[in-house]
């Protein structure tokens, strides 16, 4: 097996152009957006601020949010349209209302909605610190200093550095608590604000300034999504192929550029070449022992790589992936257990020891990285069916059409 694949755009790079997008001071385009259930909440969400937003190319243009009048925001299961849109929405003159699918009501927003509090918004959720909720705007934000625990995702800091340079004051966000998992979505949220000329401030650890002032209009291009590419890459680490992402970057802040070092670590051979970069699966694929507490996203293809392995594996730092779309420590442990791999869950990780594989259903819990872990060991194990592949729109649209074209 020798393939070449092209991947859609990033989400969590698209979802932030489109915010940075909404606020500046002049119409932008997002080139080769990500067009996905996730980009499509948001792009409606900014819409709902009053925002313009064509997406009917793959080259989306959007014309600044005016923040009038009141709205209405589905984020279905995008975590980043729940986090990232409530304090762009402070700067409403009107009423915004917040909702999504079912489970999104347990995923925590609480912190994020309590810090908008004590920057100056208006917040009404019942008291829950859930979905559903109401921002009632008052046309600007005071801003200032505040104090968060951002240990249950980085989404909480980034939601309010994106939102930041348009209040009065800008913010000073502080976190207190546990390391904050995946640092480099907050690394790629910084990045991206200075390129629209945005101040920030980054040099105290645990620590964010974002002086007040303009967002400047600015035209990008979205990479590849590169941890959309894990079950692609892992495809050819368990098979002994060979599988080229097409266009990965040589110098990026997404997380799944991290996917490099583990599959080398895995036993395979991992190059950077012209095409993007090439992996070669090994004769005999390596357990490991990894701290994933930054690369978060990328444990269920990681843990199903591990089930395939011919040593025992560890997976450690990622008790923050319990509140995903959902407890991805408890649904790995019981789905890659009922296939007859031995699992032992642990409070922040798991302890993998390969077993022979059976077939049977994979369950996805509509979680689209719980897809990705099932076509993994489908294609090695003979007889897995994986339930609803069709989650998998979150990030990648026709990832099931496209994964099973590269089938034999």
């Amino acid at each position: 097996m020798d393939l070449l694949v092209s991947l859609p755009g990033s989400k969590s790079l698209t979802n932030r152009a489109l915010i940075l997008a909404a606020l500046a001071d002049g119409p932008s385009v997002v080139g080769q957006a990500l067009r996905s259930r996730d980009t499509l909440l948001m792009a409606d969400a900014l819409r709902a601020l009053g925002a313009d937003v064509d997406t009917e190319t793959d080259d989306w243009r959007v014309r600044p949010a005016t923040f009038v009048g009141d709205g209405t925001v589905d984020c279905g299961l995008a975590g980043t349209v729940m986090r990232f849109v409530p304090p762009i929405a402070g700067l409403s003159t009107g009423s915004i209302t917040f909702d999504g699918d079912e489970h999104m009501r347990t995923r925590p927003v609480g912190e994020v909605l309590g810090a908008l509090r004590a920057l100056g918004v208006t917040v009404d959720d019942g008291g829950t610190g859930s979905l559903p909720f109401a921002i009632r705007g008052g046309g600007a934000v005071p801003g200032g200093t505040v104090v968060i625990d951002a240990s249950a995702s980085s989404q909480f800091i980034s939601a309010l550095l994106l939102a930041g340079a348009r209040y009065e004051h800008g913010v000073d966000v502080l976190h207190d608590g546990k390391p904050v998992p995946s640092l480099p979505h907050i690394e790629m949220t910084v990045t991206m604000l200075r390129e629209h000329g945005v101040v920030v401030d980054d040099s105290e650890v645990d620590r964010w300034r974002v002086s007040p002032g303009p967002v400047r209009a600015l035209d990008r291009v979205i990479e590849p999504d590169l941890s959309n590419a894990a079950p692609f890459l892992a495809l050819a680490a368990a098979t002994g192929g060979t599988v080229t992402v097409r266009h990965w970057p040589h110098t990026t802040q997404q997380p799944g550029d991290e996917l490099r070092e583990i599959l080398t670590l895995m036993g395979c051979t991992v190059d950077l070449v012209e095409e993007g970069l090439r992996v070669t699966g090994p004769a005999r694929l390596l357990g490991v022992d990894l701290d994933l507490h930054d690369v978060g996203e990328l444990t269920p293809a990681v843990a199903a790589l591990c089930a395939l392995a011919a040593t025992p594996s560890h997976l450690r730092g990622i008790a923050h992936i319990r509140g995903h779309e959902t407890d991805r420590l408890a649904a790995l442990a019981a789905e890659l257990g009922a296939l007859g791999a031995e699992v032992v869950e642990r409070p922040d990780g798991l302890s993998i020891t390969p077993a022979p594989l059976r077939g049977g259903v994979w369950h996805t819990y509509a979680d689209h990285r719980m897809a990705h872990a099932g076509v993994i060991i489908g294609a090695v194990v003979d007889g897995v069916l994986v339930e609803d592949v069709a989650t998998t729109s979150k990030t990648f649209p026709d990832f099931a059409g496209f994964w099973s074209g590269l089938l034999p």
